[in-house]
């Protein structure tokens, strides 16, 4: 098959770092192509570039043979070059069609015809066979829903290329298999589809071939019919790695007291929660989304109330009202919602990391900006931060680096308990690893680690106990020999 986009000689240095150097591939016309790699490998660069984000500092761009250069993002729009976000940005008190039709309204001399925009949006959500309707409110649609309406807004330019990055982070089932018949649909049609994920399972099933970039630089084009994950993986992150989590020490577990009991924890959205937890073990939490995990994490960190029941720390029994009580007691929940309750955006790494810790910093009344600074390298040494720089800016880090700041944040604070709430959400298997290996140094020197966890394989992997909850209730409790996905399943879906 013949090259139809073509990325020659492309390179892009930002302030300090290069993002991309010196990558040669192409992609067939009306293939699904996968761009994989770590975090910080340069996917998000290379699509920005493609999509006039910003443009490239070295090299071209060719589309069907012609080079193309957009100075912005209209620009690859209107050359039929469209993006399917993985946050879909929109308006909720807008409707479909409105929110469809945004900025190029059809109608006449400043008067929007909105039975004309009405019945094209209709037009575009049948060819993608959604029930959707253009008056609904964007409001209420799931985010399944919203991203169909992304998709049609892609139909609606005539796009010839579309990218999707990471699509299914935040749907369920039924509409990660929606969406794939849907991607199947574009790619019969001809048009092309570049595919961002870190979930290997979704990359063999959709994809005809990948193309790995690691550190910013091209690796290789694999076809997917001929190739194995392991070769895959390899090639990703440049050494040999398992795909699953897997602990490489046994459980470290102190004392015969445990470290914090939870007695009978109530609220309105959990019920009779209780369990102990161990120095120097790892205490996954696992369940379906909306099971109650993340509310008991929040209620024993002070963020969330509850109404009844205790949390005794170290044999004292302890009432959070907020989580600085917390911080000050020595427990540290580092939050699956890292985008709002994480990294400051306008912070640097150094400022980011010293957050929870800043008393530490204190000469005086004033904060000694050379001691947060020597406290970030340390850290960021530790957690392996690339690049271990005091003064990068967190928002401009990969997710899995952005993760290891977080990381390095509560590490700052010397915490006893540490609850990791989906600590590898959304990050590659390379810095999954890097998470895995941290937890483990924590939990040899003592400190009792909760892990709440969606990935069945993470939490068999990286457990010491495991406790699966379900509507708001404990339904097990296995030790490691008992572990076996069928035995954790029947706790999740039928209960004990």
């Amino acid at each position: 098959m013949e090259k139809y986009i073509e990325f020659e000689h492309v390179g892009k240095t930002f302030p300090g770092q290069k993002a991309l150097d010196d990558v040669s591939f192409s992609i067939r016309k009306g293939e699904i192509h996968a761009i994989i790699g770590e975090n910080g490998a340069g996917k998000s660069t290379l699509l920005n570039i493609l999509h006039g984000v910003f443009p490239a500092t070295t090299g071209e761009i060719r589309i069907d043979g012609k080079a193309v250069k957009f100075a912005q993002i209209a620009d690859a729009i209107d050359a039929g070059i469209a993006k399917v976000h993985q946050e879909i940005v929109s308006i909720p008190d807008m409707t479909v069609a409105e929110n469809l039709f945004m900025g190029k309204e059809p109608g006449r001399y400043g008067i929007i015809d909105k039975k004309k925009m009405n019945q094209d949006t209709e037009m575009l959500l049948k060819r993608l066979n959604c029930n959707i309707q253009p008056t609904d409110r964007m409001g209420d649609l799931s985010t399944g829903q919203k991203q169909m309406v992304s998709i049609a807004k892609a139909l609606e330019v005539n796009a010839t290329v579309i990218s999707f990055d990471e699509p299914t982070a935040s749907l369920s089932d039924k509409e990660v298999e929606t969406l794939f018949g849907i991607i199947h649909d574009l790619k019969e049609k001809g048009i092309t589809i570049l595919y961002i994920s870190h979930k290997m399972n979704e990359i063999f099933q959709m994809c005809d071939r990948a193309t790995v970039l690691r550190d910013g630089k091209y690796i290789k084009t694999i076809e997917m019919a001929k190739t194995t994950r392991d070769e895959v993986i390899q090639a990703m992150v440049g050494r040999d790695i398992s795909l699953f989590a897997k602990r490489t020490m046994p459980c470290q577990k102190k004392g015969t007291e445990p470290v914090l009991r939870v007695n009978g924890l109530c609220s309105d959205l959990f019920n009779q929660i209780s369990f102990d937890l161990y120095a120097g073990e790892i205490l996954g939490f696992f369940g379906l989304v909306g099971a109650g995990r993340t509310e008991v994490m929040r209620a024993i960190f002070g963020a969330d109330p509850y109404t009844k029941g205790s949390v005794i720390l170290n044999g004292k029994e302890i009432h959070c009202k907020s989580p600085h009580e917390a911080i000050e007691l020595g427990i540290a929940l580092i939050s699956e919602n890292r985008k709002e309750e994480g990294i400051l955006p306008n912070f640097d790494n150094k400022d980011n990391i010293s957050l929870a810790s800043l008393k530490k910093y204190m000469s005086g009344i004033v904060i000694n900006d050379n001691k947060k600074k020597q406290n970030a390298l340390e850290k960021g040494k530790q957690v392996g931060l690339k690049p271990n720089d005091p003064a990068f800016m967190t928002v401009s880090l990969s997710g899995g680096n952005a993760q290891k700041v977080i990381l390095a944040r509560w590490m700052s604070t010397d915490a006893t308990v540490m609850i990791f709430d989906e600590p590898t959400k959304g990050i590659d298997i390379g810095a999954k690893a890097d998470i895995y290996l941290l937890m483990e140094k924590m939990a040899e020197q003592g400190v009792a680690i909760i892990m709440v966890s969606s990935e069945l394989t993470e939490v068999m992997g990286m457990s010491d106990r495991i406790i699966v909850m379900r509507d708001g209730e404990i339904t097990g409790e296995l030790a490691k020999e008992e572990f076996s996905e069928q035995n954790i399943l029947n706790y999740t879906v039928e209960g004990n």
